[in-house]
């Protein structure tokens, strides 16, 4: 029984909000479980416990939910690298605290990384907007920092970043559906220490100077 099954007696009634907060709790379950496509939205009020009528109250469709829920976890990752840059002046710590972020992230929100990462809604130009825009925030906020430090221009600097928030999201998956015995944090830590190594090597140079 999950804390959703605990929490959702058929009949009570609930505000706004917590009954929002319960309907997306209860179709992220279905979508990572099933996909977009298999998912129904039958199973996704089964699931929360309440009507069909209940549930198009709150979302007019499948669609809907799902968006909502590619919004909720992309910001939460974005805000998760954003906190990780500002925990720390110490460029290494700041990298290892990114791929910390990423590599937690994989491993929490119950498989809400399956619908950022790996949508099977792809063609869905709604998806592919939140999809991109979630990297490119991640990338956006380290290639500031790269720029800052390192004074390479800003097509340089995203370029980089994008690198190592790809990275980041891909050891990170690999990390998670590898399940093996390398625990969370230390391989967090051997992807960090790759990645300082080759983010530490690249030569500062002042942004205004010609690149050779």
């Amino acid at each position: 029984m999950t804390a959703i099954d605990e929490a959702r007696p058929r009949g009570t009634r609930m505000s706004r909000p917590a009954r929002r907060v319960q309907l997306l709790g209860a179709a992220q379950e279905v979508f990572v479980a099933q996909g977009y496509h298999a998912a129904a939205m039958d199973d996704i009020a089964e699931r929360a416990g309440v009507s069909k009528p209940v549930l198009y109250q709150h979302f007019p469709g499948k669609l809907d939910l799902y968006l909502a829920l590619l919004d909720q976890h992309s910001d939460a990752l974005v805000q998760a690298v954003k906190g990780a840059l500002d925990s720390t002046h110490d460029n290494k710590q700041r990298v290892a605290a990114t791929m910390q972020a990423y590599f937690d992230f994989v491993d929490s929100h119950g498989g809400a990384f399956r619908l950022v990462f790996e949508s099977d809604l792809m063609n869905e130009p709604a998806v592919r907007e939140r999809v991109g825009r979630a990297t490119r925030e991640c990338a956006e906020l380290v290639s500031a920092l790269i720029a800052e430090d390192g004074g390479l221009p800003p097509e340089e600097s995203m370029l980089l970043a994008v690198g190592l928030v790809g990275m980041a999201q891909v050891t990170a998956r690999y990390w998670v559906s590898a399940a093996g015995t390398i625990p969370r944090n230390l391989a967090a830590e051997l992807v960090a220490n790759l990645s300082w190594r080759g983010i530490r090597g690249i030569p500062r140079r002042d942004a205004d100077a010609p690149a050779h």
